[in-house]
C-alpha cells in the first residue's frame, strides 16, 4: 500500500524516525485499555508498518543496484587495465603498510 504522505525517496534517517514513532504508537496503544477504536488504531498502525516496509525495500533495491552497478565497473576497469590495476593495488598497500609501521614504532 502506498502511503500518500512520504515519498520513495525518503532518507534512511527520516525512515528511521518513522519507525521510531510507530514503535511509540503501537507502545501507547498496547498500554492503553480496549475500546471501541482498537481496530481503527490497528489498522492505521499496520497501514504505517506497510508504508515504512514499502520506503525500506525501495532504499534497499536502491542500494543493493547502486552497489551491483559499481562492481560491476570496478571489474571492467579492472579487466581492461589490469598492470595498472595492480600498481595502484601494490601502491595503497605500500602507503597503508608505511603509515601502520609508524604507528606501531
Amino acid at each position: 500500500m502506498k502511503n500518500n504522505r512520504h515519498t520513495a525517496a525518503q532518507t534512511p534517517k527520516e525512515l528511521l524516525n518513522d519507525l521510531r514513532s510507530l514503535v511509540t504508537d503501537t507502545e501507547a496503544m498496547v498500554s492503553d485499555t480496549v475500546t471501541e477504536h482498537t481496530a481503527d488504531a490497528v489498522s492505521a498502525l499496520r497501514n504505517r508498518f506497510e508504508a515504512a516496509q514499502e520506503r525500506l525495500n525501495t532504499l534497499y533495491a536502491g542500494a543493493k543496484k547502486q552497489a551491483v552497478a559499481g562492481a560491476k565497473y570496478t571489474d571492467e576497469t579492472i579487466r581492461e587495465n589490469p598492470y595498472q590495476s595492480l600498481a595502484v593495488a601494490a601502491g595503497v598497500g605500500l602507503v597503508v603498510g608505511i603509515l601502520l609501521g609508524r604507528r606501531s614504532k
